[in-house]
């Protein structure tokens, strides 16, 4: 588990809020010569043999995310998809009585807020391409005003933020059997639970393009890194239509 002083932090902080708004030139013109990786495609599913002029060629078929409805913490309920259509979700899980890692790990997401803010000028004013999601893994105890009341200790941008509750399978199943962050077996009932500081990037088309440690300093900033390819993949995609 990655612990960051708080030197540590205020400096990533910055690192974070200077170079990422600055890499999306550099990107544009790095991906214009090809010469730049692009996040890889997580999870697959199957792999497609056919033969092609005589070769043997494959494709691998990778997982989509379906939709999750829960309720946001202003009481609404919302999919990931159906009401996020076309947006990259960085996601992840939390619980509000955590006494250690959660806090942590929603300081950081709030660093990557920062980072992706539209209007330098303004704190919370978020680039609308992206979309932050921490979810309740103890839905129980965590119902929506009490993640309001949680998301407010953060001062978060409540438009591009959704801090989510609602039905404890939903969430679970979720969790482990669609972004996988989990390899813990389902145990069931009141003795099962899921805690992870990973924090994971969906794309435009919900496909899984990437897991960080989310209490490690130099993965988060490979998740900035990453999302800002991801977001001029998503421009270059608009324009091709």
């Amino acid at each position: 588990m990655g612990k960051m002083s708080k030197k540590t932090r205020l400096i990533l902080a910055i690192a974070i809020a200077v170079l990422v708004p600055l890499s999306f030139f550099i990107i544009a013109e790095m991906k214009g010569k090809g010469e730049i990786p692009m996040p890889g495609y997580f999870v697959s599913e199957k792999i497609i043999s056919r033969t092609v002029d005589g070769k043997l060629e494959q494709d691998t078929i990778f997982h989509r995310t379906s939709d999750l409805k829960l309720t946001n913490q202003f009481g609404e309920t919302v999919g990931l998809n159906s009401d996020l259509q076309g947006k990259i979700l960085v996601v992840s899980f939390i619980y509000t009585a955590c006494p250690s890692v959660c806090p942590k790990l929603t300081a950081n997401m709030k660093m990557l807020q920062k980072a992706f803010r539209k209007d330098p000028k303004k704190e919370v004013s978020m680039n609308n391409e992206v979309h932050l999601i921490s979810i309740t893994v103890d839905p129980m105890r965590d119902s929506f005003q009490q993640m309001r009341r949680y998301a407010d200790r953060f001062q978060i941008n409540h438009d591009h933020w959704w801090f989510l509750t609602g039905d404890r399978q939903a969430i679970y199943d979720f969790a482990r059997n669609e972004l996988r962050v989990s390899v813990q077996p389902e145990e069931g009932g009141a003795e099962d639970f899921l805690h992870t500081q990973k924090i994971v990037i969906i794309d435009q088309d919900r496909y899984i393009r990437g897991y960080y440690d989310g209490l490690d300093s130099l993965a988060l900033g490979k998740c900035a890194y990453d999302i800002s390819l991801l977001s001029m993949e998503k421009k270059r995609s608009k324009k091709k239509k």
